[in-house]
């Protein structure tokens, strides 16, 4: 059986994958009281993609969110030139809501099923030569000023690894980076992913 287990949500316009990293910029309260619960707590939140609505929520109006997230931990925090709290978080492990509610603080609460394997420190996939123009891809990518600077811990011969950083790294649509979350084969999300690098290569 998969574990089982309440979490926080934090919904983004953007999609995490488990050994990701992302720079968020706090000022609302109710997530400055988590971010600070979290802390204290070395505890994390999960990460979902909204389908609708806004990261900052307006009276009259309401947020949707997909059903398939990524769990984070902050790993890094400081105080930004704009005043605000800057934080670093990582994903460890990709979760399945089971039910969803809004807490009293105005946070969304989850009950969340853990993947067993799309999680960091999973045994790993060793790659086959088919994948090495992928593999070079990536390592394009990775040399990116702006992906470099987010020292990814990056195993080039694992397959998940692969999967899940040009899940992040290539440019598509948010709603792309969804779907390519959601597929629990890794071998079919590099299949998809071998086609779409394909499709941007031909429309250039």
């Amino acid at each position: 059986m998969s574990e089982v287990k309440q979490i926080p949500l934090f919904p983004l316009r953007m999609v995490l994958f488990p050994g990701g990293r992302m720079d968020l910029q706090i000022f609302e309260r109710r997530y400055v009281d988590l971010v600070s619960d979290c802390m204290k707590s070395e505890s994390g939140f999960g990460i979902c993609l909204l389908k609708s609505g806004e990261e900052v929520i307006q009276d009259g109006t309401q947020q949707t969110i997909h059903r398939t997230g990524t769990y984070a931990n902050i790993i890094d925090w400081d105080q930004l030139e704009n005043g605000l709290l800057g934080i670093t978080v990582e994903g460890s492990t990709k979760f399945k809501i089971v039910d969803c509610w809004q807490a009293d603080s105005g946070v969304l609460q989850a009950e969340v099923e853990f993947s067993r394997t799309e999680s960091v420190g999973f045994e790993t996939i060793p790659l086959d030569d088919e994948f090495s123009g992928l593999s070079d891809l990536l390592q394009n990518l990775e040399n990116h000023p702006l992906v470099e600077q987010k020292n990814l811990a990056i195993n080039y011969n694992n397959l998940w690894d692969l999967g899940w950083r040009l899940s992040e790294l290539i440019p598509i649509e948010v709603e792309q980076r969804q779907q390519l979350l959601e597929l629990d084969d890794p071998w079919e999300r590099i299949e998809s992913i071998e086609e779409l690098v394909s499709d941007l290569a031909n429309n250039t």
